[in-house]
């Protein structure tokens, strides 16, 4: 499909804040491209990663909050971050990671082939991506919903409003299956105009060409946030599906899943204990028997995954718990500002839970 001339002019804003094409990968501060060698998804990838003393992670790169290039050059966000985490408790060592940008089709044969090592790349946890696809989930580090985005001058207040509407949605997500259920359900007739690359889906409803665009709802806010005047939008009350965004490895290395897992519940774990990356040093000489088995001071819990006892407190002393990660890429004091809602701990009213470190 021909490109307009606005969608054209509003790419380059969306590569600069986003820095990145879909091709592009990154160690450190370092750019380089996917051809390089990766092992394939085997039971032995675990060893590989270790050995190559480098992880390999796929991301979005396009997504302000979740995984962007910014004015630094450095990836940023919250599915940056649990790579970080992922690299900290391997190597001591955050930074040892290349990033590669994937969009949504090619995301999961990269995780299949073995180009990537770990997929965090605001996907959502369902059972056929757990079953047939071969993907292996660790906890859910975002609960998201999908929503829809429309012009204030508008006047659509709700879903039924889009009748006989054009509504831009990407293809090869959840998002296109979520959207025609919904409107099935409730007998509502529309137009869907239908993009692979997200860059091109929120050029056309920017241009005027869709009534309505959706997505997930934390992903209508971010890049709301660089649409050309952003106040000219509002996002609909309503919420048309439940999308738990969930980092993954490929089935068949259970030792690799196993410490992914456990590294998610590190971030949970460590804000339940009230341990930041501010003061992980002040609790390395706790009595608490507790504390003492999360830092690795006491037991051999480290030694199960694979992973150096201290483990958790790598991964708090370079990245930070879960609540520092959400609050540096989502919190109020960001652009998006986005409210905690369901991402709070289970002790505070949200979903956040961690099994016992024993």
């Amino acid at each position: 499909m021909r490109k307009s001339a606005l969608a054209l002019a509003i790419a380059p804003l969306v590569f600069a804040i986003a820095a990145c094409g879909g091709e592009s990968g990154q160690t450190g501060n370092t750019v380089s491209t996917p051809g390089s060698a990766a092992a394939p998804a085997t039971r032995n990838r675990w060893d590989s990663i270790k050995s190559r003393g480098q992880l390999i992670c796929g991301v979005s790169g396009e997504v302000p909050g979740f995984s962007f290039v910014g004015t630094d050059g450095k990836y940023n966000g919250i599915d940056v971050d649990v790579c970080r985490a992922i690299a900290a408790a391997l190597f001591d060592n955050p930074d040892a990671i290349e990033f590669r940008n994937l969009n949504s089709k090619e995301r999961f044969t990269a995780l299949q082939t073995g180009e990537v090592d770990v997929l965090s790349r605001n996907t959502t946890w369902t059972l056929s991506r757990d079953t047939s696809v071969g993907l292996e989930f660790a906890p859910v580090v975002f609960y998201d919903g999908q929503a829809l985005m429309v012009r204030k001058n508008s006047g659509i207040k709700s879903l039924a409003e889009l009748k006989n509407k054009a509504i831009c949605v990407q293809t090869g997500t959840t998002t296109e299956q979520n959207l025609t259920d919904q409107m099935r359900k409730r007998g509502i007739t529309y137009k869907p105009v239908v993009f692979e690359d997200v860059n091109v889906t929120f050029a056309t409803y920017a241009e005027g060409r869709c009534d309505g665009i959706t997505a997930d709802r934390s992903a209508l806010v971010s890049r709301g946030t660089i649409l050309p005047k952003p106040e000219d939008n509002v996002i609909l009350e309503e919420v048309i599906s439940s999308e738990p965004l969930a980092p993954a490895v490929a089935k068949g290395d259970p030792k690799f899943g196993d410490a992914l897992k456990w590294v998610v519940y590190s971030l949970i774990k460590a804000e339940e204990l009230g341990i930041t990356s501010q003061n992980v040093g002040q609790f390395a000489s706790s009595t608490d028997p507790d504390i003492k088995r999360f830092l690795g001071t006491e037991g051999n819990l480290g030694e199960g995954l694979g992973l150096t006892n201290d483990f958790a407190a790598r991964i708090i002393k370079h990245v930070g718990n879960y609540g520092e990660i959400y609050d540096r890429n989502l919190g109020p004091k960001t652009k998006l500002n986005l409210a905690r809602g369901q991402n709070q701990l289970w002790s505070k009213g949200g979903l956040l839970y961690s099994p016992p470190f024993r």
